[in-house]
């Protein structure tokens, strides 16, 4: 039996074994050495036998990777080295060889690699002590045992986020996440993929959103078989550029502009006003009108220099061009006729020809000639 009692305890309590394809476990063990007995014990080494590999009895896979040291009453340094592939050893010192009774050393295992299977490992501890100073130190052994449980799922990955949800066309967009590093993640998008950097815990795409966009982060573990995750965010755009727009049920929007602030269309209570980009009246260009009805001061050709046609209010004025002066212009037609009868229901017309005017009188078999009427002015 021996002179000292042995308590292990770990962090974390109780140690998780390893697992293929992820992080290795690892935890902290502490021998705490104590004197329960009724009289003083004077000990000289403590070799404490490890079970090393990678089953259910055995700690560690490579004891040469712990780091050991000691301390007695929780001030005094003990020293703790590891002897061989298997053993450590603690050795007294001056001022450290004598325990009286309720005295204790604890001796740290720290940075242990737990192997990878869950059970218990069994530690052997071998004392050398005695009960005078002076006396021959007695060799007794112990075992002392901890437990190792299997090791359990990966926490999922959480809070999927964007720096910012609503960003302006082709603003930079940043997501963000926790999750554990036995992921590989990957972030999908609508048309791509892309993997992110080990170690990331951020992501930004490469090509910035155009529209709402919907993101997926995707989290795959590296065991056997792979465990999958997935968390979703959108990010929405203030000002979206769309390929194409169907509306069913039509859009209803105070205005309309273009891209890169140019003209714009604002629908009033009298119906729609063009103004150009600096807000003045803007331009209508199309092919073709097919109008009920037109109100407008003046009509004139492509050019600043064709002609014009003005609507005073005694009729229509017709005016050169490449001036603001009005000028009469030239009207030209091949006939005129009677504006009182269609034509083919007996109205006069007029033909104008090289020569000169015809006037005609409709009948039937044909035209006539027809007569023209005029007074003297003798004003």
């Amino acid at each position: 039996m021996t002179m000292l009692t042995y308590t292990l305890v770990t962090d974390p309590a109780p140690l998780e074994a390893s697992a293929a394809g992820r992080t290795p476990s690892t935890g902290t063990v502490y021998l705490v050495v104590t004197n329960t007995g009724q009289s003083t014990a004077y000990w000289s080494t403590i070799d404490v036998a490890v079970p090393v590999g990678d089953g259910a009895g055995h700690l560690t896979p490579d004891l040469t990777k712990v780091r050991a040291r000691g301390e007695r009453d929780g001030a005094q340094p003990v020293t703790v080295q590891v002897q061989g592939p298997a053993t450590i050893r603690a050795t007294s010192g001056s001022g450290t060889r004598t325990l009286a009774p309720g005295d204790y050393m604890v001796l740290t295992l720290e940075d242990v690699t737990v192997a990878a299977s869950a059970g218990v490992a069994v530690l052997k501890v071998t004392e050398a002590a005695s009960r005078t100073a002076t006396g021959k130190a007695r060799s007794t052994a112990t075992a002392v045992a901890l437990v190792k449980t299997a090791a359990k799922a990966i926490p999922a990955p959480r809070d999927l986020r964007p720096d910012t949800a609503v960003v302006s066309a082709g603003g930079t967009v940043v997501l963000r996440w926790e999750g554990s590093g036995d992921f590989d993640y990957q972030v999908r998008y609508p048309g791509g993929q892309e993997t992110v950097p080990t170690g990331a815990r951020a992501w930004s795409p490469a090509t910035a959103p155009r529209q709402a966009t919907t993101y997926t982060l995707v989290a795959t573990s590296r065991t056997t078989p792979p465990e999958e995750h997935y968390l979703t965010t959108t990010v929405q755009v203030s000002d979206p550029v769309l390929d194409g727009l169907t509306v069913p049920a039509g859009i209803s929007a105070p205005w309309v502009q273009g891209t890169a602030g140019t003209g714009r269309v604002t629908f009033t209570g009298a119906g729609a006003e063009i103004t150009d980009g600096s807000g003045g009246r803007g331009t209508l260009y199309a092919a073709k009108a097919d109008l009920t009805g037109v109100n407008t001061e003046w009509v004139q050709g492509r050019s600043t220099d064709d002609g014009w046609i003005s609507f005073p209010k005694t009729g229509l004025q017709v005016s050169m061009g490449g001036t603001d002066t009005a000028r009469g212009g030239a009207v030209y037609t091949e006939f005129v006729y009677a504006k009182d009868v269609p034509w083919e229901q007996g109205g006069g017309w007029i033909n104008l020809h090289s020569e000169g005017i015809t006037v005609y009188v409709d009948k039937a078999g044909g035209p006539d000639f027809g007569s023209v009427t005029g007074r003297i002015d003798r004003r």
